[in-house]
C-alpha cells in the first residue's frame, strides 16, 4: 500500500547532510538508489537532486520501518524521518560519508518498474536509450550538474547584461519568413489559410528594429530554429545570446562580450583574461586552415608551393598553392599510418599528401625523386621541422574561389594530428576574435557570388566602391568569438543606411520586388531615421557544452534531439489527427518510389507518412523468390509488386496503422 505525502515537509535535501548536522532530526524525500539487506539492518541509498545519504533500518529498534523498507526496491519514491548520526566508518566517495539518517518512519510515496540502465554517473546505455528514457537519464548526477552550471551561467549573463544597462526584450516567436541561410519551420495559419508563419532563425530583424526604435542596448536569451540538414551536435532548436547595440564601435562589442565570457567562465571555475587577442579570417586560414582557429598547441601552417618545381607539380596533378606543416614527434610514423594519414587527407579534399621525416642524419621524404633533395629540405627548413618531426604537405583537389582550398584540407589533418599526438593543452582555454571575413563567398552551384552572412551585415567603408566592380575583394564589418576551436558566434556592425542596403541586394541579384515581398516592413523602418547599430549572438549551448567539458551539446541541454532531429521521449515529429490537418487546409503528399525486384519484376511503394526511428522497421519480401527485398520504416505506408505476366500491380504488404 503507497502512502500520501499529507504535511510532511523536507527538513533536509539528502546530499546537504554533513557531520555538523549530526544529533539532528530530519526528514529526506527522494528515489532509492541502492538498497542492501543484510538481516537485522537494511541499508537504502536516497538521492535526490543534490546527491545521496546512506538510511540504516534496525530491525530490533524499528521493526515496523525495516519491515516496510523489505518491499522497497530501486527507483521507489520515498520519504525518510529519522535521527541524523555520525558513522562508525566514513565513506570518503560521498559529500555525505560521514553521517548516515537512522530511520524510524518510511513513506513510501511510489513505486517503479526495473529501469532500462542503472541511474549512476557512468553508464553504458547507448545515447538513443538514454534519449528515450531522458526522465531517467536526467536523475544521474551529471545531467544534474550540468543543467545547474547552465542555469548559473545563464544568470550570470543576465546579470551581467544589466549591470551593462542592456534591457532584456522578448521578440516574437511567430513571424514571417525571410532567408537566413537556412530552411524555416513553418507554422500553418488557421485564421489565415495559405499563409504561414515562420518560427524565428534567429530575431534578427527584429532586434536591429529594437535599434531604430530607440532601445539603444538590447539582449534575449532566446530559443532560435533552423531547419538544417542533419549534421552531428546541431540541434533544430538551440539558445542563444543575441545582443544589439546602437552607435558602437567594433571594441565596444568585444568588450560587452569579453565581459559576459570573463563571468560566464568564472562560474565554470575556468579563468578567462581580457582582451580577448583578434586574427584576421586571411591570416586564420593561411596560418591554421580553419575560420574557428584551436590556438592551444601549434603546428601553424606555411605555404610551401615554391618547394615542388613545375615539372613535379605536373606529374602529382597540383593546383594552386601546397600547404604544409610539422607534426612534432610524428616522425616514426610508419608506412601504414603514412597511407592513412593520405587517404585522411584525401577523405577531406586533398590531391595528395606529401611527407618528409626528419632524422638526425637529415631529412627524407616520399616525393624526394620528384622534387628533389634540395627542395626536401627547403620543405623541413620552411615549416620550422626538428628532429624527430614529420612534415606534411598537401595539395586540394577542387580549388575555391576566394580562399585558400589546401590551407582547409592542412588545417583538418592538423586538429586529426594534434589530438592523436595529445599535443592539445586540454586545461587552456583560448578565446579568439575572428575579423575582416569577405562579404561574399563563391557558389559552384549559383556560380555566382553570394552573400556569406546575412544580408543586412556593413561593408568596410573603403571597400564599398568594389561592391558592384570586385565584389570578391569587398570585406564585412562581421566577427566571429572562437573558443579552443569552437564557433561561440558571429555577429557585425549592420547596414544602416537605405541606399547601401539596396546596393547590397542590387548586388545579390534581387529585384525592388523581390527585396520589398521578402524585407518590406525592414525596408520601410530604414527611412525613418536608423541609427548605427550593431550586435553578435552567441550560441549558450555550446559556451555550457565547453565550459561543463562535455563534447556534445545534447549533454547541457534537457531535452535534445537526436542528429534525426527526433525527440525520441515524447516520439516526435508525429502525425497528427486529420482533423487537424482539415483545419489548416493542409494535406501530406505521398512519396511513390519505383524500384527493380531481384526476380526481374518491379516494385512500387507509397509512403503517406514515415515515422523513422520510433520503431523496428518492417521488412519486405519478394513473392516470387521469397528474397528479401528492403526494409520500411514504421509509418504510413503500401507496398505492391508488379507481375510479370499481366503487368498488373499486387498489394503485397502494408501498414496497420
Amino acid at each position: 500500500m503507497l502512502d500520501f505525502l499529507g504535511n510532511l515537509t523536507r527538513t533536509h535535501y539528502a546530499g546537504a547532510l554533513r557531520a555538523t548536522d549530526a544529533g539532528k532530526h530530519a526528514v529526506v524525500l527522494g528515489w532509492v538508489a541502492k538498497r542492501r539487506d543484510l538481516g537485522n539492518l537494511l541499508f537504502l541509498d536516497v538521492r535526490d537532486r543534490t546527491g545521496i545519504v546512506q538510511v540504516v533500518f534496525n530491525k530490533e529498534t524499528q521493526p515496523e520501518a525495516h519491515a516496510k523498507a523489505e518491499h522497497v526496491r530501486s527507483e521507489y519514491v520515498v520519504a525518510i524521518e529519522g535521527k541524523v548520526i555520525q558513522r562508525q566508518k566514513a565513506n570518503p566517495d560521498l559529500a555525505t560519508g560521514d553521517v548516515e539518517i537512522i530511520a524510524n518512519k518510511l513513506h513510501i510515496l511510489n513505486n517503479a518498474k526495473t529501469p532500462p540502465f542503472q541511474i549512476e554517473d557512468e553508464i553504458n546505455a547507448a545515447e538513443e536509450t538514454r534519449l528515450r528514457y531522458r526522465y531517467l537519464d536526467l536523475r544521474r548526477p551529471k545531467p544534474h550538474s550540468n543543467l545547474a552550471l547552465r542555469h548559473k551561467i545563464l544568470l550570470e549573463i543576465r546579470k551581467t547584461m544589466d549591470e551593462m544597462g542592456f534591457l532584456e526584450v522578448e521578440t516574437p516567436m511567430l513571424t514571417r519568413s525571410t532567408p537566413e541561410g537556412a530552411r524555416d519551420y513553418l507554422v500553418p495559419s488557421r485564421v489565415h489559410h495559405g499563409q504561414f508563419y515562420a518560427l524565428p532563425q534567429s530575431p534578427q530583424i527584429f532586434k536591429q528594429i529594437l535599434m531604430i526604435g530607440g532601445l539603444d542596448r538590447y539582449f534575449q536569451i532566446v530559443k532560435c530554429f533552423r531547419d538544417e540538414d542533419l549534421r552531428a551536435d546541431r540541434q533544430p532548436e538551440f539558445t542563444q545570446l543575441d545582443v544589439e547595440m546602437s552607435f558602437p564601435r567594433q571594441e565596444d562589442i568585444f568588450h560587452v562580450i569579453e565581459q559576459v565570457m570573463v563571468r560566464a567562465c568564472a562560474v565554470a571555475g575556468v579563468k578567462a583574461q581580457a582582451p580577448f587577442p583578434h586574427l584576421l579570417y586571411k591570416d586564420a586560414i593561411r596560418k591554421y586552415g580553419s575560420d574557428k582557429p584551436d590556438l592551444r598547441f601549434g603546428m601553424e601552417l606555411h605555404e610551401v608551393t615554391d618547394a615542388f618545381p613545375q615539372e613535379a607539380k605536373e606529374k602529382l596533378q597540383i593546383e594552386g598553392n601546397v600547404f604544409a606543416f610539422a607534426a612534432p614527434g610524428a616522425a616514426n610514423y610508419s608506412r601504414k599510418q603514412l597511407d592513412e594519414l593520405t587517404e585522411r587527407a584525401k577523405a577531406a579534399g586533398a590531391r595528395g599528401a606529401y611527407f618528409v621525416k626528419v632524422a638526425a642524419e637529415g631529412a627524407t621524404s616520399t616525393v624526394e625523386k620528384l622534387i628533389g633533395p634540395e627542395n626536401v629540405a627547403k620543405l623541413a627548413k620552411s615549416c620550422e621541422a626538428k628532429t624527430g618531426d614529420l612534415v606534411v604537405a598537401v595539395s586540394a583537389k577542387t580549388q575555391i574561389k576566394g580562399t585558400e582550398a589546401a590551407a582547409l584540407v592542412a588545417g583538418q589533418l592538423r586538429l586529426q594530428l594534434a589530438e592523436a599526438l595529445n599535443l592539445i593543452d586540454k586545461t587552456q582555454w583560448k578565446f579568439l576574435w575572428l575579423t575582416g571575413f569577405p562579404l561574399f563567398e563563391w557558389s559552384e552551384s549559383d556560380k555566382a557570388w553570394v552573400s556569406a552572412q546575412h544580408p543586412f551585415t556593413g561593408i568596410v567603408d573603403e571597400d564599398l566602391e568594389k561592391l558592384e566592380t570586385a565584389p570578391w575583394e569587398v570585406r564585412s564589418k562581421g566577427y566571429d568569438l572562437v573558443l579552443n576551436g569552437v564557433e561561440l558566434g558571429s555577429g557585425s556592425i549592420r547596414i544602416h543606411r537605405q541606399d547601401i542596403q539596396a546596393r547590397l541586394f542590387k548586388a545579390l541579384g534581387l529585384t525592388e520586388e523581390q527585396t520589398r515581398r521578402r524585407f518590406g516592413f525592414f525596408l520601410d523602418a530604414l527611412t525613418y531615421g536608423t541609427p548605427p547599430h550593431g550586435g553578435i549572438a552567441l550560441g549558450l549551448d555550446r559556451v555550457v557544452m565547453l565550459l561543463a567539458n562535455e563534447k556534445s551539446i545534447r549533454e547541457v541541454i534537457a531535452f535534445a534531439k537526436t542528429t534525426a532531429a527526433q525527440d525520441l521521449m515524447a516520439e516526435s515529429p508525429s502525425p497528427v489527427e486529420p482533423e487537424q490537418l482539415e483545419q489548416v487546409r493542409l494535406a501530406t503528399i505521398p512519396i511513390v518510389t519505383q524500384a527493380v525486384c531481384p526476380c526481374g519484376s518491379s516494385w512500387k511503394i507509397t509512403i503517406d507518412r514515415l515515422d523513422p526511428g520510433l520503431s523496428v522497421p518492417k521488412g519486405i519480401v519478394c513473392p516470387v523468390s521469397q528474397n528479401f527485398f528492403t526494409h520500411i520504416p514504421s509509418g504510413k505506408w503500401r507496398a505492391e509488386h508488379q507481375e510479370l505476366k499481366t503487368g498488373e500491380w499486387k498489394l503485397i504488404d502494408q501498414s496497420q496503422s
